[in-house]
């Protein structure tokens, strides 16, 4: 059975002092029972104009879906979403995702931790039965737009068959994000080439998710859609990924959305109910907050070690970067993959500056079949490798890991390590729920609206006035 991550700060409390989490307790619980509140005042509708925007709406979210689930079933959310995405599972060969932000990013960490990292370049039936997915709609790039279009051009001749056919997810709250719509506007060009304008194939394959009204829920509407599915108010893009936003593809994928729903309601129960010491949130925050107010460290590398949880990292840049980069304030973060950025990276991290706190987000057990380095005979140990011979690569990495932690903390560079014991869908919704609840607890620590992202927007004016000239 799968279990909460867990976090262990005591490397880094070494170097940023063993009180940093005490001393400070009484401000993190005040900020966590706030972001609780924060939920109640949501729903209350009234909301005063200093906490606007507030889009709390995700933190109860997935024990409201769960709890929908199990009495609704097939016609509840979760139902909905299990009934359409297991028809694209089924029926289609690839799922193209449009999207950009919290509309790309939560599907790709998703993507990229649960399946292989060949899993496109395989037969549908090594892929047992579940189909490719591409992405498209997170960047105004000429090149990776037209080699989609010619992926999907040369692999996709025939409608008639289940390897012949490609759906779309178009996910945009307002419709009016010009990557994506732009993106759907040529894809959907695409499709109806393909399928045929207004065929019964078109409006089975393409999805869209936004919201209740804008372009994208008139232009679906125009269309006739068969299914459209609603991206809540309350709930902002960079912590929508326990959506229809992430949820939908992802059951396409054939992911269990129920046990990642799961593992995001037990966290949160964990973060309401726990307290500094025994609540890995609330201590995150608190180590995060002490590096940072104390000594300087604005910088925050989250260090994956393996590939399957880069894209996660990338995930959790935007959650933070928008969240708390505001007012000239907020952390810097960068995600790290290792071994591999031992390497580049690990050199300044050693002898750098210090003002990094280091996260490291560890898999005790690899979802994979252990591979094991070979022994050959003497006259070929040209390596010297023999002496490591039967260690798995698994093995090798924990060793890794280990002798980093040690040459940081023997130069007091602060450590804290976030272990998972085995990566699934249970866990991944956990570690969404863990980074969402401590920046929005973390926010309401340092005095920043951890929702809206104004200055985003500046660049979205300017782009439009300049393309109307």
């Amino acid at each position: 059975m799968s279990s909460l991550p867990t976090y262990d700060p005591s490397a880094a409390l070494a170097v940023l002092g063993g009180d940093a989490l005490l001393k400070n307790a009484d401000a993190l619980h005040a900020a966590r029972d706030e972001t609780m509140r924060d939920v109640d005042l949501l729903a209350s509708g009234d909301v005063p104009a200093g906490k606007q925007p507030l889009d709390s709406g995700f933190i109860k979210w997935p024990e409201k879906l769960l709890a929908e689930y199990e009495s609704g079933g097939d016609s509840s959310l979760v139902g909905r979403v299990q009934t359409v995405g297991t028809r694209l599972k089924e029926e289609t060969d690839r799922v193209v995702s449009l999207g950009i932000g919290g509309s790309y990013m939560g599907l790709r960490a998703i993507f990229e931790a649960l399946y292989s990292p060949h899993h496109n370049q395989r037969s549908r039936s090594a892929r047992r039965e579940v189909p490719c997915l591409s992405f498209g709609g997170f960047n105004m790039d000429n090149d990776q737009t037209w080699s989609l279009l010619d992926l999907l051009k040369d692999c996709y001749t025939n409608p008639d068959e289940v390897t012949g056919r490609w759906s779309i997810v178009v996910i945009s709250k307002s419709g009016g994000t010009l990557e994506t719509a732009a993106a759907f506007r040529i894809f959907r060009q695409a499709a109806e080439a393909y399928y045929g304008e207004g065929s019964d194939a078109l409006k089975q394959y393409v999805v869209p998710v936004t919201g209740a009204s804008g372009k994208l829920h008139d232009l679906s509407t125009q269309a006739g859609y068969a299914d459209e599915f609603a991206i809540p108010d309350g709930i902002g893009g960079r912590f929508s990924v326990l959506t229809a936003v992430g949820l939908l593809p992802a059951a396409a994928l054939g992911v269990d959305v129920v046990a990642m729903l799961r593992g995001a309601k037990d966290m949160t129960d964990c973060f309401a109910n726990g307290t500094v010491g025994d609540c890995p949130v609330l201590d995150y925050v608190g180590v995060c907050h002490a590096a940072e107010a104390d000594h300087g460290m604005t910088i925050r590398l989250l260090s994956t070690w393996g590939d399957r949880l880069e894209a996660f990292g990338f995930w959790y840049d935007q959650l933070l970067s928008e969240s708390l980069g505001k007012e000239e304030k907020g952390a810097t973060p960068i995600t790290g993959v290792q071994t591999r950025d031992l390497h580049s990276r690990g050199q300044q991290h050693q002898e750098g500056r210090r003002d990094k706190l280091i996260t490291n987000l560890f898999v005790k057990e690899p979802v994979a079949p252990e591979v094991t380095l070979p022994k050959v005979d003497d006259d070929r140990d040209l390596d010297q490798l023999n002496r490591f011979a039967g260690k798995s690569m698994q093995t090798l990495l924990t060793a890794a890991f280990e002798g980093t932690n040690k040459a940081y903390a023997d130069d007091r560079r602060p450590t804290a390590d976030l272990t998972v014991e085995r990566l699934d869908a249970y866990s991944l919704g956990a570690l969404f729920q863990f980074f969402m609840l401590a920046t929005a607890c973390e926010g309401r620590l340092i005095g920043v609206n951890p929702y809206g992202q104004p200055g985003v927007e500046a660049y979205k004016k300017n782009m439009v006035e300049i393309l109307s000239r």
